[in-house]
């Protein structure tokens, strides 16, 4: 698709380009419809609609890169929860996004380099590659060899990354009655509100360049997962050790079911050991930030985005999950109260919360379980449908801010594994990892906050 000229900065170009999406998909619907009157087939004409729709997705959200590419990486890590003649023309577009998207051109590039690593910074590398070898939200990764010999990956920040970042989240917001026409069932506003509570942190490559570290030593000469090291960085330019490895987004599309079975059952290890080893839960669980090395490991990349644990997990979790699988409404309802899941005063029969609980809980009721795309999509609908009564449940539940990532992971992750339709024996590991849930049922309290 060539190179875009620059990372367009004005909030108005910008809306303009955001809010074609919608606009051009009903535009596309109305044809069709005009079409479908003049005696083409309605299944072929609404096939041509979506798959247009995907390229549009992907061209204007892959040019404007910011919080525009980072609301579709997003994206892409849920469609597996729609129904499948929506979520299919819109997975391989999607998957693009997570592992590509137009380049920067290179002496945007260059210019950047020179002022966070100085006029010299080709001093550092013996080479340097132009041509970058993937694109994220707010930068796109380069290859080089540093100056040692090694080689290395050169992540660069798109120049006016935050202020577009900031900029499209507002307008995804403003807009999203009109967003959820490109992908029906996506709840817009909570997932737009969540990336942009994460602005200031992902924009600083010094803190990741930390969190990168911290992990790096946590998992140094682990069998099975793989954190590159980081040799260099500033506020804007991140330089670590480059590994290969077959991208997650390749797995999901062609990989063996022992490739996905394995992929699945690392990705959950990686991520519930995280605060446990690292103090630390990496909270971007999009495939294009996972690789599968050649000897097996599972290759974690970007650490803009995490969540500070140094005490753990929240304590209250394990116990918590082994009461619902345990069946003990009483004590998950209070559980749940205690921990601001349940707001005071709120009417909510402990027997019917434990109901709703208990379908998504199936994955660590059995010995093993293989997470689908039709299993993802049952819960989707039954916690969805007006008529159900677990949405009714739903609407009274409340997340408190302290799990919002915690929730964000869960989610991201249950998607992913259902991309991948992987088998593991997941109770197991939470069993390893979740302090708590391998404890025999804890005594409930017999308070009950009013």
């Amino acid at each position: 698709m060539g190179t875009v000229a620059d990372l367009p900065r004005r909030a108005a170009a910008r809306t303009v380009r955001l809010a074609g999406l919608p606009l051009g998909y009903a535009g596309r619907a109305t044809l069709g419809l005009g079409r479908r009157i003049g005696g083409r087939p309605a299944e072929i004409v609404a096939a041509e609609v979506q798959a247009r729709t995907a390229e549009q997705l992907f061209k204007v959200l892959g040019e404007l890169k910011g919080g525009a590419m980072k609301f579709g990486q997003a994206m892409s890590v849920f469609e597996a929860a729609l129904p499948e003649n929506l979520a299919g023309p819109y997975r391989e577009t999607l998957t693009r996004l997570q592992e590509s998207a137009p380049p920067l051109p290179a002496r945007s590039v260059h210019r950047v380099l020179a002022r966070e690593l100085g006029a010299d910074w080709r001093d550092r590398f013996r080479e340097f590659d132009d041509v970058p070898a993937a694109a994220a939200s707010i930068g796109q990764v380069h290859r080089g060899v540093w100056s040692d010999g090694r080689d290395v990956a050169v992540k660069v920040q798109y120049p006016g990354a935050g202020e577009a970042l900031l900029s499209d989240l507002t307008q995804i917001g403003r807009m999203s009655r009109l967003v959820g026409m490109l992908v029906p069932g996506l709840e817009v506003k909570p997932l737009v509100a969540e990336l942009k509570a994460r602005v200031a942190e992902e924009l600083d490559y010094k803190l990741e360049a930390a969190s990168q570290t911290a992990f790096a030593e946590a998992y140094a000469g682990d069998p099975d997962v793989l954190v590159p090291r980081v040799v260099d960085g500033t506020a804007q330019v991140l330089v670590s050790e480059w590994v290969d490895g077959l991208p997650m987004s390749r797995v999901i599309s062609a990989g063996t079911t022992e490739q996905r079975d394995r992929a699945g059952l690392l990705l959950t290890q990686f991520l519930f050991s995280g605060p446990s080893r690292a103090g630390l839960l990496h909270a971007d669980p999009h495939p294009g930030n996972f690789r599968l090395a050649d000897d097996g490991r599972l290759v974690v990349l970007d650490y803009g985005a995490v969540n500070r644990l140094p005490g753990g997990l929240p304590a209250p979790i394990g116990p918590l999950l082994r009461l619902a699988v345990a069946g003990d409404a009483e004590g998950v309802f209070e559980g749940l109260q205690a921990e601001g899941f349940v707001r005071p005063g709120i009417d909510l029969d402990a027997p019917r919360l434990l109901d709703y609980l208990r379908p998504i809980l199936e994955p660590v009721t059995a010995d093993t379980f293989r997470f689908t795309r039709s299993w993802l999509r049952s819960q989707a609908m039954r916690v969805g449908d007006p008529r159900s009564p677990a949405y009714s449940t739903g609407l009274k539940l409340n997340l408190p801010p302290e799990y919002l990532l915690i929730h964000r992971v869960t989610a991201g992750t249950i998607g992913v594994l259902c991309q991948l339709e992987a088998e593991a024996p997941w109770r197991a590991e939470l069993e390893r990892w979740l302090p708590g849930f391998a404890d025999p049922a804890p005594t409930r309290s017999r308070k009950r906050k009013s």
